[in-house]
């Protein structure tokens, strides 16, 4: 089973696809990353020796953060918006889409289940 950067890979997909389950990586971070670690992109994960591997997490580790540095460094970036008090902070705090998306209908996701205590019967 192939483990990178804390995450296991899909054995029957191909790497190319494997990799984006890292948090942080797409798919055009996972092709820059094969070309790089000189792997190609039509293997399946199970196919890739330990050695392809080795220079696989060796790209992504020499490239940046990914899975929980990333993660912690997003939730920093959405605290600092709340302290100082923005609009993009508010929204955040308040539970509401923070993109200037309507929220007259839709934004069920943001908001939640419906409230059903404005519907009354007579």
């Amino acid at each position: 089973m192939a483990r990178i950067a804390g995450v296991n890979l899909p054995e029957s997909k191909r790497i190319q696809i494997g990799l984006t389950y890292i948090f942080g990586i797409g798919r055009s971070r996972s092709t820059q990353i094969l070309k790089v670690a000189s792997v190609e992109l039509d293997r399946k994960v199970r196919e890739l020796t330990e050695e392809e591997l080795a220079r696989i997490r060796q790209v992504i580790q020499d490239q940046g953060r990914v899975e929980g540095d990333l993660r912690k460094e997003v939730q920093l970036n959405i605290k600092r918006l709340m302290d100082i008090g923005c609009y993009r902070g508010l929204r955040h705090r308040k539970g509401l889409p923070v993109r200037g998306q309507r929220t007259h209908t839709n934004a069920r996701t943001r908001k939640g289940p419906r409230k059903m205590g404005g519907i009354r019967k007579k």
